[in-house]
């Protein structure tokens, strides 16, 4: 990420679980009681998906925690929260996700010049073997930088 973006919470599960094919921005139609909170750290995004419904995308599943000091300006923690996307872009994700079989995953929440974004990934769901193959590359990469950094002392 560039200058003047903080992220704040990773669905780090996302990338374990679906190839990412292409990415994009969204913000979030938020209350003020839940960009404080978004703020303090206290997002979930493990759960979540995307869609479409009635014309307009929105994001499903995503916990944000009520602020301690909101008392009745606080929302429901797992409501549904409208995502801010172009029309165009809105067509193009649904004819996507409709034909092609993609799902809408977030990936992180971050701020970006004090504005809450979401990153949001096209993505496809990878099988049990795949997961199995990506475990083993990785694990074949850390042992790789293991003996290089033995090496490199002796």
């Amino acid at each position: 990420m560039d200058k003047g973006v903080k992220v704040i919470a990773q669905n780090k599960k996302a990338r374990h679980d679906y190839f990412i094919e292409d990415t994009l921005e969204a913000g979030i139609a938020l209350s003020g009681t839940e960009v404080k909170s978004i703020r303090l750290g206290k997002v979930n995004l493990k759960d979540s998906h995307a869609a479409v419904h009635q014309g307009d995308m929105y994001v499903y599943g995503m916990h944000i925690s009520p602020y301690e000091q909101g008392n009745i300006f606080n929302k429901d923690p797992l409501r549904i929260r409208k995502l801010l996307l172009h029309r165009r872009e809105i067509n193009k994700l649904y004819g996507l996700v409709k034909q092609d079989g993609y799902a809408l995953v977030p990936l992180q929440v971050y701020l970006r010049n004090g504005k809450v974004k979401l990153e949001l990934a096209l993505a496809k769901g990878k099988k049990t073997y795949d997961k199995r193959e990506t475990a083993a590359l990785q694990a074949a990469a850390r042992d790789i930088d293991r003996a290089m950094k033995d090496r490199g002392r002796e």
